[in-house]
């Protein structure tokens, strides 16, 4: 996840170097996109049943956002416009709570629907095994 939104934001930092009045429109796309493959891919874990994922998805969460802070800088710094140093101070302190609430909160709203959805499945399959067991006695 960290380097899926450095990624996003380099690439929204190039967009605003050659075309600045069209950010907006652009902007909202990026962040659809990226809470999309947050809640997808942990909607999809919870589906699967993975074991511990809720803890999983926080330290994805509170590791993504100062690593994703890194990678915006350097990504900056090589691809852009020169960023220097002086911007790491502020991606890795309020970039980084972004990015880490942009991962968390989806990811919550996906494991908790995936977890609706997987759960219902295997609900079906419970009930059905206890419906062909003989009765006893």
């Amino acid at each position: 996840m960290a380097v899926l939104h450095a990624v996003a934001a380099v690439a929204l930092a190039k967009v605003t170097v050659y075309q600045p009045t069209d950010l907006t429109v652009i902007t909202a796309v990026v962040l659809a996109l990226l809470v999309g493959a947050a809640a997808l891919w942990s909607a999809i874990d919870a589906w699967l049943g993975l074991d511990d994922r809720s803890r999983v998805w926080f330290i994805a969460a509170l590791v993504s956002g100062p690593v994703s802070g890194l990678l915006t800088v350097l990504g900056r710094s090589l691809l852009v416009d020169q960023t220097g140093l002086n911007a790491l101070g502020s991606a890795l302190t309020g970039g980084a709570a972004f990015t880490a609430l942009l991962v968390l909160v989806p990811a919550g709203l996906g494991l908790f629907v995936g977890s609706r959805i997987g759960g219902s499945g295997r609900a079906g399959e419970e009930s059905d095994q206890f419906s062909r067991a003989e009765p006893a006695g």
